[in-house]
């Protein structure tokens, strides 16, 4: 009897400190870590060089409102290399604490996303961007815990993040975040948890081109 109690105490304790010693803390320190390596302009050119299963697109993460005491936000922007004036994804991230293990990168559509375009390289325009021209996009935050001195790596929490793109019911995202480079991996799904679209084999890999401030 001693000897089951013992089991059953260890199958519970043993895995809860396993994860609480995986589990880093972060500080706001570390906020601006991840912030500082997410601000750029990032492109998956290598990567589709070398498979073409992948595309060459280009993202762009420009830091803005930079007087708001929430947290840290970014304008994106990504887009098909070769159309880069027709991108098809803008959002805005807002990159917070959300615990003493986790950062948040928020996100949030644009309501009337052509009016932004090109946002990231022009000052005027980023600052006509307020609160009320953008919608949460609940349930689709990444969650980022540290992993490595300077790596962050997260996803959206289950099968939160609602999408209809394409006959999917809910997306995914995978990302990790680390010196000079962002590996996203967003994927959508249908009701019987099968890939409707986004990558197959295996996240986007952006290398950094530039970094901003």
């Amino acid at each position: 009897m001693k000897i089951r109690l013992l089991f059953i105490v260890l199958t519970i304790f043993v895995p809860l400190v396993l994860l609480q010693a995986q589990a880093v803390k972060v500080n706001n320190r570390e906020l601006k870590k991840v912030v500082m390596l997410m601000a750029g302009e990032f492109s998956s050119k290598s990567q589709s060089k070398a498979d073409s299963a992948y595309f060459h697109i280009t993202l762009k993460m420009k830091p803005c409102w930079k007087n708001n005491k929430d947290g840290y936000w970014l304008y994106v922007e990504q887009a098909v290399a070769s159309m880069p004036d027709k991108p098809y994804r803008q959002r805005m991230y807002h990159v917070f604490i959300e615990n003493d293990t986790t950062i948040a990168s928020k996100v949030y559509e644009l309501k009337s996303r052509e009016k932004y375009i090109g946002a990231w390289k022009n000052e005027a325009l980023l600052e006509t961007i307020h609160s009320d021209s953008i919608i949460d996009r609940q349930g689709c935050a990444i969650l980022l815990h540290k992993t490595g001195k300077k790596e962050y790596n997260g996803s959206t929490p289950g099968k939160e993040c609602l999408s209809s793109l394409r006959g999917a019911t809910y997306a995914t995202s995978e990302v990790t975040i680390s010196k000079d480079k962002i590996v996203s991996w967003d994927r959508g799904w249908d009701e019987k948890d099968i890939q409707v679209w986004g990558a197959v084999k295996g996240g986007y890999i952006f290398l950094k081109t530039k970094s901003y401030k």
